[in-house]
């Protein structure tokens, strides 16, 4: 089938079983095609194939709300949904979108690129049907990871207690983005095996009214009979435990049962679970074959043979920079003790996880568990490394506030992904963390020119002992810099020139250096001279240098790859104020807005934060101060 013809999911309602096979075959080969250009979230989205043909197929979307949980394996949706011919343009530059997008599609309700959200959005706008009186089916999808996280919980716990007429998929595939942990995860394992109990459960309930006479009050009996049932088989039936009818586990793909199942599953009043087992990669061995979640998501690939396309890159990636460094110190300080919230593969922790494997907890989508874990830790005397996406800390915002810093205990996060991230877009440039973090009392934030400087962060991260301290990091890699042989820490608060410069002072830290230092080299060349600062401690502030350079007289620019508002810019305009100095001070950054996908380079291109920006905003101060003089 010519997936491009697709404008609407109604042509399924007409489709057989065996039409709906060859669809989903070539759905996959779409898929696999596609994604080895422009690379994507190529496992979640050939697991689901099938689940969402049959969905598509079942409901009627946009009347029937789909709710993706994370978004990232909504590309067959979108396929489904009339977008089939812009996936050449899929996580580019001005492109279609790797998730969800309102103003994408019609089908598109629900916004998402963070686990565990689609529950309690579900429930609102199950909630707003209910008020209007409307009959359409509301139908999160989330997967078996995503339930770890504590926000999915408290909706289960609300759904089930308000008895809401909703059908939740849960998209069991065992794996989410590593390989998935925690009691929950055990339970689903248990259920897996437990396919007979639904059936055996349903016949002792129909045994029970037959009996002549007595079959009446042996069946308020046969309730607490069943439960003992359910315990026996299943070890606990955790979601009818909270109040939802629970259906499955079935094969996620097999159209007849999906069929079956979900058409049941519209006919049921109040709350329904469909236990959907998947398989991750389904249909190309190599993303079948993973094991750890490499397929999870990924750049270009070679569709012969799943090798991924290389980029020519100098230094080593910044997760592995800093899991490496931490590993190194881990041999000698028996107090360290390494925490990611579902992330050990992405933020490259494998070495830490196999060499102390007693002091490496995955704990999971839990990002909040994951920072209180660390103050309780720190609050013994160890010494917690907390490895974690810009993106996600925000979700720990409160934990790092009030369980952390208040009461300024010995924690050292890890910020992987800070600044622009690219493709992901707007629901993962790591673009916030400074703005949320600097206000906090008692903490350290720090960001390294390159590789090296790194490095010795991590140790000055370690050694630290007087409160929390932040490490940012960017995704890529380094620049390819002589590293030293031994680590060092570097004294708080300082920063270091770069280059000299008397006309006027850059002050900037980690990605935006170079781009800082190419601008001063084009200055000199028209005779103006520029200092460059590497400001790498942006909390706290090198006072000492400010003072100084702010007493010459010269005009400051700031640069950053993080949102102006609240950001280290604010941070010298404060200081600026506080003490009354009268210093023309301009900032580039991230304006006040949301930014989208595409590469890195485009995205700064497009917010002027380049080279050339740098260049007119010095030139611009240089007049200005002419003028007044």
């Amino acid at each position: 089938m010519d997936l491009n013809t697709i404008s609407s999911p109604s042509f399924l309602k007409g489709l057989n079983n065996k039409q709906l096979e060859a669809l989903a075959k070539d759905v996959r080969a779409f898929l696999i095609e596609k994604c080895s250009v422009t690379g994507g979230h190529i496992g979640p989205n050939l697991g689901v194939v099938e689940l969402t043909i049959a969905l598509h197929k079942a409901f009627n979307s946009p009347a029937d709300k789909f709710l993706w949980d994370v978004g990232h394996q909504a590309y067959v949706h979108k396929i489904l949904t009339g977008r089939a011919s812009q996936f050449d343009t899929l996580r580019q530059y001005k492109g279609l979108c790797g998730f969800p997008k309102l103003v994408e599609s019609e089908h598109d309700e629900w916004e998402t690129g963070h686990s565990s959200t689609s529950l309690s959005a579900a429930m609102g706008m199950a909630a707003a049907r209910d008020i209007r009186k409307e009959k359409n089916y509301v139908v999160p999808i989330i997967g078996d990871g995503a339930l770890t996280g504590g926000m999915a919980l408290e909706a289960l716990n609300h759904i089930g207690h308000e008895k809401t007429n909703m059908i939740v998929i849960l998209n069991d595939n065992e794996m989410s983005i590593a390989p998935n942990v925690g009691a929950l995860h055990g339970v689903l394992g248990r259920l897996r095996t437990a396919r007979e109990y639904s059936k055996a459960k349903e016949e002792l309930e129909r045994l029970m009214y037959k009996i002549p006479v007595v079959g009446d009050k042996l069946a308020a009996t046969a309730e607490r009979v069943k439960d003992s049932l359910k315990y026996l088989v299943v070890s606990g039936v955790f979601f009818e435990e909270m109040g939802f009818k629970y259906l499955g586990p079935i094969d996620g793909h097999d159209f007849e049962v999906l069929e079956e199942t979900l058409e049941y599953a519209k006919k049921v009043e109040g709350p329904v679970l469909v236990h959907v087992i998947t398989k991750k990669g389904k249909g190309y061995k190599p993303a079948e074959e993973d094991t750890v979640g490499t397929w999870h998501g990924t750049g270009p690939y070679k569709m012969e043979n799943g090798e991924f396309v290389k980029s020519a890159v100098k230094g080593p990636a910044w997760s592995s920079l800093v899991a490496e460094s931490v590993r190194k110190c881990m041999k000698d300080d028996e107090r360290i003790v390494a925490i990611t919230p579902a992330m050990p593969v992405g933020s490259k922790l494998e070495g830490i996880q196999k060499d102390f494997p007693n002091r490496f907890f995955d704990v999971g989508i839990a990002e909040q568990h994951a920072a209180t874990m660390a103050a309780g830790l720190a609050t013994q005397k160890m010494k917690p490394f907390l490895a974690i996406y810009s993106t996600f800390l925000q979700r720990a915002y409160d934990q790092v506030l009030h369980d952390i810093a208040r009461p300024n205990l010995n924690v050292f996060i890890g910020i992987d992904r800070a600044g622009l991230v690219g493709a992901d877009g707007e629901t993962h440039q790591g673009v916030f963390d400074i703005s949320f973090l600097r206000h906090i009392p008692n903490i350290v934030l720090m960001m390294p020119k390159d590789e090296n400087e790194g490095q010795h962060m991590v140790k000055t991260a370690l050694e630290y002992d007087n409160g929390p301290i932040a490490l940012r990091y960017p995704r890529g890699n380094g620049l390819g810099v002589p590293m030293d042989a031994e680590m060092k820490a570097l004294p708080i608060g300082s920063w270091e020139v770069l280059r000299e410069g008397k006309d006027a002072t850059i002050l900037t830290f980690g990605t935006t250096i170079p781009m800082a230092l190419e601008a001063a080299e084009k200055l000199a060349s028209q005779g103006v001279q520029v200092k460059v600062v590497n400001a790498r401690f942006i909390k706290p502030m090198d006072e000492e240098m400010l003072h100084g350079l702010m007493q010459h007289g010269a005009p400051i620019l700031t640069i950053e790859e993080a949102v102006l508002q609240g950001g280290f810019g604010s941070a010298v305009l404060e200081f600026a104020a506080d003490y009354q100095y009268k210093v023309d001070i301009d900032r580039i950054g991230i304006p006040d807005k949301f930014i989208e996908h595409g590469s890195v380079d485009q995205l700064l291109e497009e917010i002027n934060v380049t080279t050339e920006e740098t260049v007119q905003r010095i030139n611009a101060l240089l007049k200005k101060r002419v003028g007044t003089i």
